[in-house]
């Protein structure tokens, strides 16, 4: 039995100064929470390196979980979303190269459990 869907994004050629950028990368997972109609439990955890280092962030949801993580040292940015029941496609291509630019994305999707 199918227990669940999981996507595994990688956007590439982003913007470092952008994947430094709370207010978007922040932006990025609001959208996506939104659009997809997920429930955020309690509040979204968010820490930002240091320096020149990038972002990472974590939301609980009664789906499962969403993550992200910047690095602008290598104009990389990873998203890890987990859901337990089917959700509409959500365009992580134009999503990624609007709000950090990204030049190229790759989204995996994989079928958690047993067909």
């Amino acid at each position: 039995m199918a227990v669940g869907t999981e996507w595994i994004v990688d956007a590439e050629g982003c913007d470092s100064s952008r994947l430094r950028d709370l207010h978007a990368v922040r932006g990025v997972v609001e959208r996506l929470v939104a659009a997809l109609d997920l429930h955020v439990v309690g509040e979204g955890q968010w820490h930002v390196f240091p320096g020149e280092g990038g972002v990472t962030g974590l939301y609980l949801l009664t789906e499962s979980h969403v993550a992200c993580h910047t690095y602008p040292e290598t104009r990389t940015a990873t998203f890890n979303l987990y859901c337990c029941r089917a959700r509409e496609a959500f365009d992580w291509h134009a999503e990624l190269a609007r709000a950090l630019g990204a030049k190229d994305t790759r989204v995996r999707v994989i079928e958690r459990g047993r067909p």
